[in-house]
């Protein structure tokens, strides 16, 4: 077990995404907290600024690329699973979240008219991202994967 988790935190690649994971996480926390007021949800829910989708996925491929050269099988297919997790986060997410919009403000009329909802529970609009969103999950992402691949480990 000891061996596996060394083996792990020590992984270029592992700690790339996961730094790059956490780093926009955190990021986004404190820009909401700032701008919202602190919310739990925000320490894991989705969308909002950086990107923490194209953080990750941008660690992935751009560590892999290092450890692996870009060359490598290894890094194709990081490449191309960043691309469509980004391609995803700035379409279905982002159009999901306005959907949420809209039929959250329908709910509200309907509570308003004393008429009964189409759906009791509110939606979650932060779902996706937007350009300039993704745009910084992508300079987090490749910052954290040159500063452990270059510097760190």
């Amino acid at each position: 077990m000891i061996s596996f988790l060394t083996d792990l935190f020590t992984n270029k690649v592992f700690v790339s995404a996961g730094s790059g994971w956490f780093v926009a996480q955190l990021v986004k926390v404190i820009i909401d907290s700032i701008r919202d007021g602190f919310s739990v949800k925000r320490l894991v829910g989705g969308g909002g600024m950086p990107s923490t989708h194209s953080s990750l996925v941008t660690g992935l491929f751009i560590s892999t690329g290092i450890v692996y050269g870009v060359s490598s099988f290894e890094f194709v297919i990081a490449f191309f699973f960043a691309m469509v997790v980004m391609y995803d986060a700035m379409g279905v997410r982002l159009t999901t979240g306005k959907e949420a919009y809209i039929l959250n403000k329908l709910r509200e009329r309907d509570l308003a008219e004393n008429k009964e909802p189409l759906y009791d529970k509110i939606l979650d609009e932060k779902m996706g991202h937007t350009f300039p969103e993704i745009v910084a999950g992508v300079i987090t992402g490749t910052i954290c994967a040159l500063v452990v691949c270059l510097v760190i480990l």
